[in-house]
């Protein structure tokens, strides 16, 4: 029997239509299946999902916005969004350098790099983790495709 304490729909939510580089929406895109493919997320107190999640900014924090299947609301989980501005700031640097290295760098170099790019992300993902803690749990792949998520809704255009 397959477990029930998992995400069915995942959506990000946010005041402005935002264009961004196709490569970021395939990024986006590309998350979100993994996360509906398999995934684990159980939202403290006697909550049986799967679940519906609407991630969004809202002022100084990012939102975990968690419902039922249905949309019935269950949980908002809000996080300080300072605690994530720092990573994601080093992430897209190391993502930036990472893209240019592809066009012009030998493959150790480019290895090199994708190396330092995944470290981050992991990071960020340990981090989102534990800040979740005592309010969502997560296994480690969820973790790493939120924060895809995370550093997605950080990008303006």
């Amino acid at each position: 029997m397959p477990h029930r304490q998992k995400l069915a729909k995942i959506e990000l939510v946010e005041k402005y239509q935002v264009r961004r580089a196709a490569e970021v929406e395939h990024e986006r895109a590309v998350a979100v299946y993994d996360l509906l493919e398999e995934n684990y997320f159980a939202p403290n107190g006697d909550f049986i999902g799967p679940y519906a999640l609407y991630i969004k900014l809202e002022d100084t924090r990012l939102i975990f916005d968690v419902r039922k299947e249905d949309e019935t609301p269950l949980v908002q989980v809000p996080l300080p969004l300072k605690t994530f501005q720092s990573i994601v700031k080093d992430y897209f640097m190391i993502c930036e350098s990472y893209f240019a290295a592809i066009k012009k760098s030998t493959p150790s170099q480019i290895e090199a790099i994708d190396m330092g790019r995944r470290g981050l992300h992991n990071e960020g993902s340990e981090l989102l983790r534990e800040r979740l803690g005592g309010k969502i749990d997560v296994d480690f792949d969820t973790a790493r495709r939120l924060f895809t998520l995370i550093c997605v809704l950080h990008i303006r255009g």
